[in-house]
């Protein structure tokens, strides 16, 4: 029996757990993932989506705040295990962690390393254009997402992704390419190979900065940034005084001389004017203090009255 401790936190992270948790040959001793968390309006404490799966399965969880710091830091490196597992979860694990696992530590890292180490890999492939996206298995190091690479998958990125249905393509990907390289691993027969420095880009964390769209780009980088953002954090663009979250665009391929951010035409989609002489059009939004909807119901209903000429992100 291989006895391991997995880490991870969202839905990206439950597939891999479940593949885990239906391998007979693997006890689980530990899930550990991030607090529970107030969300929405109402702000009801949720518990993380990979606590969820392994409450369901009576596994024993832990969650401490900030784990370097923490009383299951110690717990955790005092458990007799083979390896540890994560999956995004969220936080930089310490060395002597790292070091407590028998066969060590692997990560299910949701980008083809050594492109894209970080936080946001996901997003950072649709925001940056890429044409496929992937999944690494690699050996855990202190430094981020820099160990040495056990296995990759690769997926191409279709036109009509966005980080929510890529995440969930790249969270069955992860799992089997996991199952796919467990015994390899466990058996001591995989060889490792070191990620090539001069190769590597990074996939920092999404600031709200990053989330403004920036007009002034062409409509092909507007396209693949509003994708990258949706359906979280999402994009957004100001107008009037207000925010309007962006939660999909096209290309529409009209040119136009109009300036960077001028709403050309508002004929069934509001349709804007790109930085490199091209269009796009806004296909769903949220208007500042609406709901979420189309942009052909606004222009039928409160937003009748848009015109044409009228620029956003001023």
């Amino acid at each position: 029996m291989t006895k391991i401790i997995f880490m991870g936190t969202p839905d990206f992270a439950v597939p891999v757990l479940q593949k885990l948790i239906a391998d007979p040959s693997i006890s689980i001793e530990a899930v550990v993932t991030q607090p529970d968390r107030k969300v929405g309006r109402k702000h009801i404490l949720t518990p993380t989506p990979v606590k969820k799966a392994a409450v369901a399965a009576d596994l024993n969880v832990l969650q401490p705040e900030k784990l370097r710091t923490s009383e299951e830091l110690e717990t955790l490196i005092n458990m007799d295990i083979d390896l540890l597992i994560t999956a995004a979860y969220g936080q930089i694990l310490p060395n002597s962690l790292l070091e407590a696992p028998r066969l060590g530590a692997i990560n299910v890292h949701a980008s083809l390393l050594p492109k894209l180490r970080g936080g946001a890999p996901i997003h950072y492939a649709l925001i940056e254009g890429h044409k496929e996206a992937g999944v690494t298995i690699m050996y855990m190091a202190e430094k981020l997402d820099a160990g040495d690479m056990l296995s990759q998958s690769a997926i191409p990125i279709e036109e009509e992704d966005n980080v929510g249905t890529l995440f969930e393509k790249l969270s069955i990907v992860g799992a089997d390419l996991l199952v796919e390289t467990l015994p390899a691993i466990l058996d001591g027969s995989i060889g490792a190979v070191p990620q090539n420095e001069a190769e590597v880009t990074f996939a920092r964390n999404i600031s709200r900065e990053q989330e403004r769209i920036d007009w002034n780009k062409s409509a092909r980088a507007i396209f693949n940034h509003v994708r990258g953002m949706n359906p979280f954090p999402s994009s957004f663009t100001t107008f009037e005084g207000g925010n309007w979250k962006i939660w999909e665009v096209v290309e529409s391929f009209e040119e136009t001389t109009a300036p960077a951010g001028t709403i050309v035409s508002v004929d069934q989609t509001i349709r804007v004017a790109a930085g490199d002489g091209k269009t796009v059009d806004i296909k769903v939004f949220q208007p500042a203090g609406k709901q979420r909807m189309t942009t052909s119901d606004y222009l039928r209903g409160s937003g009748k009255n848009l015109e044409a000429g009228k620029r956003l992100g001023e």
